[in-house]
């Protein structure tokens, strides 16, 4: 007979390392949950930046939208690489979650801030989420002595850079530029000076689904964000076929930057070639990945505006809040998951110069339809290259 766990096992595990050759390990549904909660941060602050770039702010929206959404994609790195190592799905750790959600959730509400120039509510929300996760560090320091000593890092370190973020606040200008790109190269550096002491015990395979499943929220946002864009214009009589032409274009080009993302095993990388320089640059390289598949919502929202004839902005200048992001997605998926030296020339040429080839479709009549055409073909050079050649393990 199975001995049943106690009730005190039931709502408090001690935290201590998962194995990183664990079967079957895949998302819970507290980690779906979180996901869901964050994309509600996408979107605003995707929705932001096309209000910044309809308004011909293209710099000013750029800027604040890269520097918000660092916050929101820091908040859900960290939680999800601690959760693929110490996830203990008991009382205190769901607890712990909902703050860092909660966190995730303030963020959402100071986009609009943001974009004016107010930090504050999205700074609180940002430190609520990393003071969380500091006390997860400190539960798994107390109850995992292998893992001690990276946790004490990881736990000072965010304490201390998250008083600088506070800080920050004070600081105007330039000044306050300068700082905050010092503070993300700090947040950058605490995993790698925390991980130096003898790692955490995160599982690959887990990784790498948890990134994809952003992935493929982060897309179907930027679906929402189109379709609603769509829906708006078809109220414009006289535009409605150019609108479902944008539709099926646009349909296209996030089915092809799917399809060439979900390609290739995510995990492949991280397997093939362990290490702390593989896992910190395909983990953080995402960030290009997230915030490039986000922001073609709002370019792809910029365009209906155009096609409407509701936006006052050149054609090259509509057209590039769609290319340039697709442009950075292509890149981004070619390094993080293609390589420049794989052995498939093909695949590793076609990635780049379709890149190139979709920034300088912003020139022709019909930019969005051109770029959708150039990701599906190289949808279809990496299904014919690689055809016959068996998939990685």
């Amino acid at each position: 007979m199975t001995e049943q766990p106690s009730r005190t096992q039931v709502w408090y595990r001690p935290m201590r390392s998962r194995d990183r050759g664990e079967h079957h390990r895949v998302a819970t549904p507290l980690e779906l949950l979180f996901d869901l909660c964050f994309v509600v941060a996408v979107g605003q602050t995707a929705a932001a930046l096309h209000h910044a770039l309809a308004e011909g702010h293209a710099a000013h929206g750029v800027t604040s939208f890269a520097m918000v959404f660092f916050a929101i994609w820091w908040g859900w790195l960290n939680f999800s690489w601690f959760a693929s190592a110490f996830d203990t799905d008991d009382v205190p750790y769901r607890l712990a979650t909902f703050v860092q959600i909660a966190g995730g959730l303030t963020i959402a509400a100071g986009v609009a801030g943001a974009f004016e120039g107010d930090f504050r509510l999205i700074v609180a929300g940002y430190v609520l989420m990393r003071l969380a996760m500091v006390a997860q560090w400190l539960r798994a320091a107390r109850s995992d002595p292998g893992c001690r000593p990276a946790a004490v890092r990881y736990a000072a370190g965010i304490v201390v850079v998250q008083s600088l973020w506070i800080a920050r606040l004070w600081v105007p200008g330039t000044a306050g530029a300068v700082a905050f790109v010092v503070l993300v190269a700090a947040e950058l550096a605490v995993p790698v000076w925390a991980e130096s002491s003898g790692g955490t015990a995160w599982h690959p395979h887990h990784i790498a689904e948890r990134y994809g499943l952003f992935t493929l929220i982060v897309l179907g946002e930027t679906i929402l964000s189109a379709t609603n864009a769509i829906k708006e214009g078809t109220v414009e009589a006289g535009h409605l076929g150019a609108l479902i032409s944008l539709a099926v274009a646009a349909l296209v080009l996030v089915f092809s930057m799917w399809w060439l993302y979900f390609d290739r095993p995510g995990h492949a990388r991280l397997v093939r070639r362990p290490g702390m320089f593989t896992s910190m640059s395909w983990g953080y390289g995402h960030y290009f990945i997230f915030a490039s598949a986000a922001a073609v919502g709002a370019g792809l929202e910029v365009a209906v505006a155009y096609d409407t004839g509701t936006l006052h902005l050149g054609g090259v200048a509509a057209a590039l809040p769609t290319t340039v992001p697709v442009a950075v997605f292509l890149l981004s998926v070619w390094l993080l998951h293609i390589g420049p030296t794989n052995e498939c020339r093909p695949i590793a040429i076609g990635f780049p110069v379709t890149a190139v080839l979709v920034v300088a479709a912003s020139f022709t009549p019909a930019p969005i339809h051109v770029a959708a055409g150039l990701a599906a073909a190289l949808v279809v050079l990496t299904v014919v290259a690689t055809h016959g050649s068996p998939r990685p393990a």
